[in-house]
């Protein structure tokens, strides 16, 4: 059996084909919810409990960490105007990459993966980039995973019509009035 990793999720229906394979696979992981950038609450709670039924769905532990959008707003002041894949992505990244990785750490877990990179309209190489540093920050290690080539695309949009799971039309930074 492999080593047990968490899986940072952003929501269902960027994770749903990650977490389809790896438990197909037989892959020893947890997903861990940790989405402060989400708003408002309503929106944060519906992700969650979307990526919840998912995880149920394949029998893979479910991990949500608290939800601190005053300390994820404190960070990123002043950018809120930036367009995606600019630099309040990547403090956005790095913020949540280091809280899972310090939860990893602090039970004795000592890999994380993400799906940050799965969807089209984020930059793969700035969510690495971010996990590189949390993890030189925090010892623990990043398992790079691919979510877009290989059939994984064509998974993932299965998926979403087969589960009929929420798909939302924004990151969760910017809500769109």
């Amino acid at each position: 059996m492999s080593e047990h990793f968490l899986l940072l999720s952003c929501c269902a229906p960027c994770s749903c084909a990650v977490i389809s394979k790896l438990a197909a696979d037989g892959a020893n992981f947890s997903v861990v919810f940790y989405n402060p950038n989400i708003r408002p609450l309503a929106e944060y709670e519906r992700r969650r409990d979307e990526n919840a039924r998912v995880c149920k769905e394949y029998g893979v532990p479910f991990i949500e960490l608290e939800y601190d959008n005053e300390r994820w707003c404190d960070l990123t002041q002043g950018l809120e105007d930036l367009p995606e894949r600019d630099c309040r992505c990547s403090i956005c990244f790095h913020m949540r990459l280091k809280r899972v990785m310090e939860y990893a750490k602090a039970n004795g877990i000592s890999a994380v993966a993400s799906v940050l990179g799965v969807s089209r309209y984020k930059n793969l190489a700035q969510v690495n980039e971010a996990a590189a540093k949390a993890s030189s920050e925090t010892g623990v290690s990043y398992l790079e995973i691919e979510g877009r080539k290989g059939g994984m695309q064509e998974l993932r949009t299965s998926l979403i019509k087969e589960l009929q799971l929420y798909n939302q039309d924004y990151c969760g930074c910017k809500p769109r009035q």
